[in-house]
């Protein structure tokens, strides 16, 4: 299944890995990341709209859909510092040495990443669904915490979690498309099919993925943060309510990274883009007009 009217390329980004990607539009450039546990075509909506008056990127993240998956023999190929590093590369391989940047929940992760590491390519930031890892962590404590089972169960040594996750895969990432959708009708059969399928031909480098937020990510966000380095470009957050939920400020937690920051809370399902697509398509615009 692809983005209708866009083009497809499969572009290198570096030595060993190559990502997928759909191209549409024209004008100034959007790339848009995907969450979990989808791929690109969760951006299909909102990658229509946009594409009226940009140049619209969607690639599928290393690790993910039709991208490629190296292994991970260190901890390392799935930090977010490198599938930043890939988006640049990816970017400037099509011809935009600077570009504005939205993610969505594994996405976005990613998004704020190269928005620290390479602030001369990232003109305007939007994460959809997130908080920074650092303060994810601080704010999963207690029961309120089993929200984020799968981030506690994915942090384990290589092994175990991949082992569960591929004996029932389906059900597995069935249940957080379930759980996280206020309309389940906004992701119809065919494209959970591609969600699922994709999910479960890729069970370790999602784990990699999540597993570096549990080891790396950390660290390179820590130092961020002892060396006060911040988002110096325009950002925009949509988020649902989850700092009433767990007991947290979420734009407090924001504006500790972001000066130039709006934070919003939405009163859609986490699958934003797909649930409210106008809604999104609206504030990413917004976004590029500061």
């Amino acid at each position: 299944m692809k983005i209708e009217g866009f083009a497809y390329r499969r572009v290198q980004v570096d030595g060993e890995v190559a990502l997928n990607a759909a191209v549409g539009g024209s004008g100034s450039p959007v790339v848009l990341l995907h969450g979990f546990p989808q791929t690109h075509l969760m951006w299909r909506h909102v990658a229509a709209d946009l594409a009226a008056d940009h140049t619209v990127i969607c690639p599928d993240l290393r690790g993910y859909g039709d991208s490629d998956k190296p292994a991970d023999p260190d901890g390392t190929a799935y930090s977010k510092r490198t599938m930043a590093a890939d988006i640049v590369a990816l970017a400037r391989e099509l011809g935009h040495e600077r570009f504005a940047l939205a993610g969505h929940d594994r996405g976005a992760h990613v998004a704020m990443r190269a928005g620290l590491d390479h602030p001369d390519a990232v003109t305007h930031l939007a994460s959809l669904d997130i908080l920074p890892t650092l303060d994810s962590w601080d704010v999963l404590r207690g029961v309120g915490g089993a929200v984020g089972f799968h981030l506690y169960l994915m942090a384990q040594p290589p092994g175990l979690p991949e082992r569960m996750i591929s004996a029932s895969a389906d059900a597995f990432f069935g249940h957080f498309l379930d759980l996280w959708a206020n309309d389940p009708e906004a992701i119809p059969a065919d494209v959970r099919a591609v969600y699922l399928k994709a999910s479960r031909e890729a069970v370790p480098s999602i784990v990699a993925d999540y597993r570096a937020t549990a080891g790396v990510d950390v660290e390179h966000d820590r130092a961020d943060r002892d060396a006060g380095r911040r988002l110096a470009m325009p950002v925009t957050v949509l988020q649902q309510d989850w700092g009433t939920a767990l007991g947290f400020d979420a734009a407090a937690l924001w504006r500790a990274w972001a000066d130039d920051l709006e934070h919003r809370t939405v009163t859609c399902g986490h699958f934003m883009a797909e649930e409210a697509p106008a809604e999104v398509a609206g504030a990413l615009r917004a976004l590029l007009a500061r």
